[in-house]
């Protein structure tokens, strides 16, 4: 077992585990860390604790000190630096008249390097860029492209459901999603219902789909023939969230047929119908323009 402690530098930011190597700190603490990148400023989010060797990543990066009263002061100077930055970049871009949007800036705490994040449709050569930036701070550049959903954690914003976004709000990592976990959830294909701001599927989608997968593989599909203690039917409807089929049976008295809800405890799988499945397709063009939104 090896002692850690878990580190944020952003807000909802990914967590690191680092060596405290006798630095007494404890949640909510800042502390100055040797990162892969130089000297940075974070946040303890997880106090000590022990965790085995085979969940880190070695080798195990050290936690220098708990911050001074100096190394706030000299955070808040970078976090000006780095408006300033921006407005720099951005003319800058500009008299490129390169095709790019130029997100965030970030110092690194010991200022040996200033990385600016920026999306774009495609390549751009930005050699021309850089060097114009590296002559005015004197210093590393890092210029780094991200992706739809990078840029709205960077950015922030309100979703459909009327709350801050998950992503910058306390998503720490993106998981993938997919159009699979809107089908299970009974949703609306319609691409502008189910994804986000950033464009792409509703992170959302993947919260309880574990739940949805464990009940949908006990619930008969659309069409399979079952057996219940009034007899056999067919499956007409199932709703996953109550465990119940809507299940069509003949009356025999009446020659006639009736729809019965049943829980799934009280119906037992005879046939599924696989002809119904293979009917249930989308057009094709529904199936392009839904599996763009997956794209990472």
């Amino acid at each position: 077992m090896v002692t850690v402690v878990g580190v944020r530098f952003k807000k909802a930011g990914k967590i690191y585990y680092f060596d405290p190597e006798g630095v007494e700190t404890i949640k909510g603490d800042f502390v100055i860390v040797e990162t892969a990148r130089g000297i940075e400023f974070g946040e303890v989010v997880v106090g000590p604790k022990e965790v085995a060797e085979s969940d880190i990543v070695a080798p195990l990066k050290k936690v220098i000190r708990v911050v001074t009263e100096e190394d706030k002061l000299r955070h808040y100077e970078n976090q000006q630096k780095e408006k300033d930055a921006l407005e720099i970049c951005l003319d800058k871009i500009k008299e490129h008249a390169l095709e790019m949007k130029l997100i965030d800036v970030e110092y690194t705490f010991d200022n040996n390097k200033v990385i600016f994040y920026f999306t774009a449709d495609g390549r751009v050569d930005f050699r021309e860029l850089v060097k114009d930036l590296a002559a005015i701070f004197k210093t590393r550049i890092e210029l780094r492209q991200i992706g739809v959903r990078d840029e709205a954690k960077m950015i922030g914003g309100i979703g459909p459901c009327g709350k801050s976004l998950c992503c910058s709000s306390w998503l720490g990592d993106f998981e993938p999603v997919s159009i699979k976990m809107a089908k299970d959830q009974s949703l609306s294909l319609n691409p502008a219902k189910i994804s986000g701001i950033c464009g792409r599927l509703f992170c959302c989608l993947k919260y309880e789909h574990n739940l949805y997968q464990q009940i949908i593989d006990k619930i008969p599909g659309i069409g399979a023939i079952v057996q219940t203690i009034d007899g056999e039917g067919t499956v007409v409807e199932s709703n996953v969230l109550l465990e119940q089929v809507k299940i069509k049976m003949k009356n025999k008295q009446e020659n006639a047929e009736e729809i019965r809800v049943y829980h799934i405890s009280d119906v037992t799988r005879i046939k599924e119908d696989t002809k119904h499945k293979q009917d249930n397709s989308l057009p094709a063009d529904l199936v392009k323009e839904l599996k763009a939104l997956e794209e990472r």
